[in-house]
């Protein structure tokens, strides 16, 4: 059986794992009350952080796609 750490599970948690090992990952905490457990205080966790959201003025998104644009390569004909 695999060993799976904390960061494992925050990968997992944040669904930053590969298709593998999140079922690798669902299986162990099927299997395992101790990783279990670690899974579900580090949710409590995660679900307790402020969800942020940003939001760019307007001048900023027209600024950033002006560079885009100006820095894109161009197809040639």
């Amino acid at each position: 059986m695999q060993k799976f750490t904390p960061s494992d599970l925050l990968l997992f948690i944040y669904r930053e794992t590969s298709l593998a090992e999140t079922i690798a990952i669902a299986e162990a905490l099927k299997e395992d009350p101790c990783l279990y457990e670690q899974y579900q205080e580090l949710l409590e966790g995660y679900l307790a952080l402020p969800k942020a959201k940003f939001s760019p003025k307007p001048d900023t998104l027209q600024c950033i796609l002006s560079y885009s644009e100006s820095t894109a390569p161009h197809p040639t004909h």
